[in-house]
């Protein structure tokens, strides 16, 4: 057999030297790679990121000690005692390391447990009415968390649903549907909120009114970016040829092929909504006491700041926690759903 190796060189060889293959010698020689569905690559992609494994982990913390938290001591969020109040925090066993500062000392040094004869432990302290931070942190967490995800959830609903059908139906619909979300942008959503809370009475249903009513802008223009690439693919096409409605076409087909952009969305939408609610809550637009959320107690508890810090410090340490790590699962979401980043 002869090879032609370059340009004028040619090399010969026996045939002694060759072997036919056989489908299993090709077959052996090839990788596969488990089949894997939508959501298997996604969370495979999601365990590789440390960032959004940190902040899913916290929100899970933070999710449980919301929900058990209240009910881990004696203590209602309401309860007050004049003889507790402003006791800082002290911990079993972390109240013998100094410069923690959860021994139960103030700032000036003053160990307040003793000087009230307060023999309880408070591990996040009590506020000016001597009620326990710790209950009220995680009560106030709960009804924060609840509202955000309640907004969140309906934000997603309207938000789809109008994305979808103005750029699936698209032309004069789109433009007038369109032009109505430019109008609702140039409002800014902070006043919006500010009217509806003074027309309405300060309460959950009346914060979660005032945040939806701009808050599913940017998921319906999410959702109608994706939905005008989509179209237009060939799989559209062929279910269009064979028969299948237009609401068939929008539900079964382009809606599920952007649930990662969707879910995405939803997961940086929950903290603005959580900000949002401790903003209104803390200038007093908000939940009203004794109604804890996190807004309220930091309102509560700036006014004692140089003194009393501890009920400022918790509450924002804890607001802190579920925007930053909410942000952290949102940017690893968007990397997972991402298929560019796919291997």
């Amino acid at each position: 057999m002869t090879i032609k190796l370059t340009e004028g060189i040619t090399k010969s060889y026996s045939k002694e030297l060759f072997e036919y293959a056989t489908q299993t010698d090709i077959t052996d020689d090839i990788t596969y790679r488990p089949e894997q569905s939508f959501w298997q690559d996604a969370w495979r992609g999601l365990r590789k990121n440390k960032a959004a494994i940190v902040g899913l982990c916290t929100i899970i913390v933070v999710l449980l000690l919301a929900i058990f938290g209240p009910f881990m001591n004696s203590h209602g969020y309401d309860e007050q005692n004049i003889a507790r109040t402003n006791l800082p925090p002290k911990i079993p066993v972390l109240e013998n390391i100094s410069f923690l500062g959860l021994n139960g000392v103030d700032s000036r040094g003053v160990d307040q447990y003793e000087a009230k004869g307060v023999a309880e432990y408070f591990w996040f302290g009590t506020d000016e009415l001597g009620r326990d931070l710790w209950t009220r942190i995680w009560e106030g967490t709960r009804i924060s968390l609840y509202i955000a995800f309640l907004a969140a959830t309906i934000d997603l609903i309207i938000g789809v649903a109008y994305g979808a059908v103005s750029a699936f139906y698209g032309g004069r619909t789109d433009n007038i549907m369109q032009r109505i979300i430019e109008v609702l942008v140039g409002i800014p959503g902070l006043i919006v909120n500010i009217l509806l809370i003074l027309i309405l009475k300060p309460g959950i249903i009346s914060i979660t009114i005032a945040m939806v009513i701009v808050g599913w802008i940017s998921m319906a223009r999410i959702v109608r970016a994706q939905i005008l690439k989509l179209k237009s693919y060939e799989y559209v096409l062929a279910s269009r040829t064979l028969g299948a409605s237009n609401q068939r076409l929008i539900w079964k087909h382009l809606i599920p092929n952007t649930l990662g952009p969707i879910i995405v969305a939803t997961t940086f939408t929950i903290p603005g909504a959580i900000f949002t609610e401790a903003l209104l809550s803390f200038i007093g637009l908000g939940l009203q006491p004794p109604t804890a959320s996190l807004g309220t107690i930091v309102n509560d508890s700036y006014k004692l700041l140089r003194i009393y810090p501890h009920g400022m410090i918790v509450s924002s340490i804890v607001i802190s926690l579920i925007m930053i790590s909410f942000n952290l699962l949102g940017d690893g979401l968007r990397d997972a759903f991402d298929p560019k980043t796919r291997k």
